[in-house]
């Protein structure tokens, strides 16, 4: 499927066929794309908890408003983020690069985050939105369906999957064979309230 095909037919699938599994090469190539995605200064901040113990699934659908999704998807991920992963040997980000670049872009990375809480956890949600749309794009792409999902008790899914303090989570992309459509599309709202022209 081509991308402007995949990005005209994606929708929120709620529910999967939760006896439906994936061939190992296939999630391989999920989370090879996936680290694919952007990220300002190649920081790489995205960690992606691929959940597939059952049990914790469940535990993690019960602080989730029981969406079903969570348990029956055949690729459940929980996208986090790690808020120092500027300062985290930043050098190897750029490791291919020549040496003017890193001499330049090094110390930009420590000045663009260091002591700028607000910045790192929007550079967070950033990236994690970016993969979570590669995600969502390679599952159309493969023939499967995903939903996007963001209803949850934040801190006691924290705690389940042990989030360590200086990473936060932006959101779950549940993955699978849909056994539902999607109902038709909300609408869109008008071009011109979308799009603005130079300024508001």
């Amino acid at each position: 499927m081509n991308t402007i095909e995949a990005i005209r037919s994606r929708r929120a699938i709620k529910e999967f066929d939760p006896h439906y599994q994936m061939a190992p090469q296939e999630i391989e190539q999920f989370f090879a794309l996936v680290r694919m995605s952007p990220t300002a200064f190649n920081i790489q901040n995205w960690r992606f908890v691929h959940v597939t113990d059952p049990q914790l699934r469940k535990e993690i659908r019960a602080l989730s408003w029981d969406q079903a999704q969570v348990t029956d998807a055949s690729l459940f991920i929980i996208l986090c983020a790690d808020l120092r992963s500027w300062e985290r040997e930043p050098a190897r980000y750029w490791s291919h690069a020549p040496e003017p670049v890193q001499a330049f872009l090094l110390p930009a990375i420590d000045a663009y985050y260091r002591d700028k809480p607000q910045v790192m956890r929007d550079e967070a949600m950033r990236s994690c939105g970016m993969a979570a749309q590669t995600l969502m794009l390679t599952a159309k792409a493969l023939g499967y369906d995903s939903c996007p999902m963001d209803g949850f008790d934040f801190e006691a899914v924290a705690k389940c999957i042990n989030l360590p303090e200086d990473h936060v989570i932006a959101m779950y992309v549940a993955i699978g064979k849909g056994t539902k459509d999607a109902w038709p599309r909300g609408g869109q709202i008008p071009l011109e309230e979308a799009v603005i022209q130079n300024h508001f």
